[in-house]
């Protein structure tokens, strides 16, 4: 996969990997960045699937409050 060099702000840098648990600058950043993604994907695929039930008539029930 091709890289891509990026500067940003080191005290960003230092917060994220404190938050991560990560001692590598690049591996931390790297880790949010792929989280990130992985949450939209998954809020993507549960809102597609709760319009597909709402559209075939079923009962969806609630969702659990997230945090």
């Amino acid at each position: 996969m091709p890289k891509v060099n990026i500067a940003l702000d080191a005290e960003l840098v230092v917060e994220v990997m404190v938050l991560a648990g990560i001692g590598n600058p690049q591996d931390a950043v790297e880790a949010v960045v792929r989280d990130y993604i992985a949450r939209g994907h998954r809020t993507e695929a549960r809102a597609v699937s709760r319009d597909e039930s709402r559209r075939a008539g079923e009962i969806v029930p609630p969702e659990p409050p997230q945090g």
